[in-house]
């Protein structure tokens, strides 16, 4: 076989893989529109076909169900918001905008937080998808763990570098009841799993409790559950989280 044979298949593959990116996108971005129009339970591969011209039957060259799309879809979305959060929580603080601003844990944990909001509101389908009702019938595969852990691990981590460093000075517990034996294991066992051995059970609760009601503070705005509760909803989300972030004992 010549040098000249051996080259040609190789450009083929290339051009091959090429189209099959470009033809992924596109389906991709069908998919997105459909997610938006219909919602996820609304979401097909013959419409998805239908949209791009081509029959349902090509679909399935690149994604073999409706349940292979959408676990798609889902990465795609937490690998997004995973790298707006990363972005802002783990930002070196040598930077030029790290030198003009107060770039503490507290800080960091707020700006990280309202990244997080800003994304969603951008995407909200997306946000929905991950965060709102269970899709029926679907179940996500283990595929989407390391995804979806993503921005969680981001707020996580500003916690762990804190207490490693001796920087967290959580409020005094002695007015809370102290942790059930077995919970208190099972915090201490969780943040040995995420890296985050010097966060103790106490703080690690805080932590969680942060983390749940960032969240739901900004699936209340998303789907309108704040309606005609107050004007400011940016302004109670900054509240709500600084206070929260404080009880972990982020300063």
């Amino acid at each position: 076989m010549t040098t000249d044979e051996t080259v040609v298949p190789a450009v083929h593959r290339t051009a091959r893989q090429r189209a099959r990116e470009q033809i992924t996108t596109e389906l991709l971005g069908a998919a997105r529109r459909q997610l938006a129009a219909e919602g996820a339970a609304g979401l097909s591969l013959r419409s998805v076909a239908r949209e791009l011209g081509m029959v349902s039957s090509a679909v399935y060259r690149y994604f073999d169900s409706r349940d292979a799309l959408l676990t798609r879809l889902i990465v795609d979305a937490y690998d997004a918001l995973g790298a707006t959060a990363e972005a802002v929580a783990e930002a070196p603080e040598s930077t030029a905008e790290a030198a003009a601003e107060d770039t503490g844990d507290l800080a960091r944990w707020v700006n990280t937080a309202r990244a997080i909001r800003a994304w969603a509101f951008d995407h909200p389908h997306e946000y929905g998808l991950l965060y709102g009702s269970p899709v029926p019938g679907y179940a996500a595969p283990e595929t989407t763990v390391a995804s979806g852990t993503r921005p969680s691990r981001a707020l996580v981590g500003i916690v762990a570098r804190a207490a490693a460093a001796g920087r967290l000075a959580p409020p005094s517990p002695a007015e809370a009841p102290p942790l059930p034996a077995a919970l208190a294991a099972e915090l201490e066992a969780l943040a040995r799993q995420i890296g985050a051995d010097a966060v103790s059970p106490e703080v690690a609760v805080a932590m969680i409790g942060a983390w749940t009601q960032l969240f739901g503070l900004v699936s209340f705005e998303l789907f309108g559950q704040t309606r005609n509760m107050v004007v400011g909803n940016a302004a109670l989300f900054d509240a709500a989280v600084t206070r929260q972030a404080l009880a972990i004992g982020l300063r």
